[in-house]
């Protein structure tokens, strides 16, 4: 699963980014529950990607979201990456949550502007399965940069998986480039993303190498965000090493 949980704030229109724009410097009672929802929500789940999620700061109470909803539903392992401080209001980071022990895990800072960076998982030994976790600049350009520092990234793993908040559709230069220079293929583009509330964009992103076999690709309708998240079910072939 991937999901850009917006640090636990749950847009709903266009207008609370301006209405409700406090949300994301200061702290308050709703993001408590707003995230033990996202909690009970990706428990299912074997691997988590999160974007936007805050690493302890003023807005969130000085809580670790990523801690937090690892400890809330249940994952025994979570890593994060904070990839862009604002002073004590915010701490903006990626973050991952699995149920299976890595057996490496790096974090990169992308090319462009700083804030943006992807964290690299490895589960099991050579014929292992590797996971990437992004989140992409706003502008095409910086973008396309960072596409082909992630195409570089796994250029060398058989199996593997990469998520996050793309900022682009898959019909984009930046996804068509991803494909094409690696053997990942898209797990589904049929259904938008974002905003939560009219989801006409299709810019959070699953995909997986050609050896993995994807079922029930999905986009979750659970605006607690103002993106929607995205699952996918993986059958994981005998060849692949997933013992630690």
């Amino acid at each position: 699963m991937s999901y850009n949980i917006q640090a636990g704030v749950d847009t709903k229109k266009y207008r609370h980014y301006l209405t409700q724009g406090w949300k994301h410097v200061l702290p308050h009672r709703d993001r408590q529950v707003n995230l033990d929802l996202i909690a009970g929500m990706i428990r299912p789940f074997d691997i988590v990607g999160l974007q936007e999620v805050d690493s302890g700061s003023l807005r969130s109470g000085f809580l670790d979201q990523t801690e937090y909803l690892a400890h809330r539903a249940q994952f025994p392992f979570w890593f994060e990456q904070i990839n862009r401080k604002i002073g004590k209001l915010a701490q903006h980071s990626n973050g991952l949550l699995s149920r299976m022990r890595p057996t490496q895990v790096n974090e990169y800072k992308l090319p462009g502007l700083p804030g943006r960076g992807v964290i690299m998982c490895h589960f099991g030994g050579d014929n292992g399965l590797s996971i990437c976790i992004m989140h992409l600049a706003l502008g095409h350009r910086a973008r396309m940069r960072q596409i082909q520092f992630v195409s570089e990234l796994i250029s060398n793993q058989r199996h593997a998986i990469v998520m996050g908040d793309m900022n682009c559709s898959c019909e984009s230069d930046e996804m068509q480039l991803l494909v094409k220079n690696t053997n990942l293929r898209q797990s589904g583009c049929g259904s938008g993303t974002f905003p939560s509330w009219r989801p006409m964009r299709r810019i959070d992103h699953i995909l997986v190498s050609d050896s993995l076999l994807v079922e029930n690709a999905r986009v979750l309708d659970y605006p607690m965000s103002d993106h929607l998240p995205i699952g996918i079910d993986v059958l994981i072939p005998k060849e692949l090493d997933l013992a630690a």
